[in-house]
């Protein structure tokens, strides 16, 4: 349905519990305040977190990949990546086969701290009381809307 008619009857489409952008946006706001505690044990942010992830899933990224990764421009991600490599977590090099681009690698330290974030995520899913099932079937729903707002498809 692409039209502004009610589903049904007397909804007000603009009643703030009829939109999504909403739902959208205090979801986001408690998944982040739920996560703040368990990485703050680890001595991290929400956005130092999700570059480890990345990294996590692929080392030795260049500052625009972790940034295509995670619809990230380069201005917003460069201090984040700033602060990761000041606590040991990554080190940044330039690329010997073009210096204008920037590597990113897990430190020692950096790849360790991945097996103690195995127990944030198992916290946060006991928290959202999910199964992995419904996490897969939610996520899947928002990467299409993720892909439709950003013209992808």
């Amino acid at each position: 349905m692409n039209s502004l008619e009610p589903v049904s009857p007397g909804v007000d489409l603009l009643r703030l519990d009829n939109q999504l952008c909403y739902a959208l946006y205090a979801a986001s706001h408690r998944m982040t305040k739920c996560y703040r505690p368990l990485l703050e044990r680890l001595g991290l942010t929400y956005p130092q977190y999700l570059v480890l992830i990345v990294l996590w899933e692929s080392d030795g990224l260049t500052v625009s990949e972790i940034g295509r990764r995670l619809r990230l421009d380069s201005g917003t991600l460069t201090p984040v990546l700033k602060r990761l490599e000041a606590a040991g977590f990554v080190r940044r090099t330039r690329r010997q086969e073009d210096e204008r681009e920037v590597e990113i690698s897990l430190t020692e330290q950096g790849a360790a701290l991945r097996q103690e974030a195995v127990g944030v995520r198992r916290e946060v899913v006991r928290q959202i009381r999910m199964s992995e099932r419904e996490i897969a079937v939610l996520r899947g729903h928002l990467d299409e809307l993720i892909g439709a707002l950003s013209g992808e498809g």
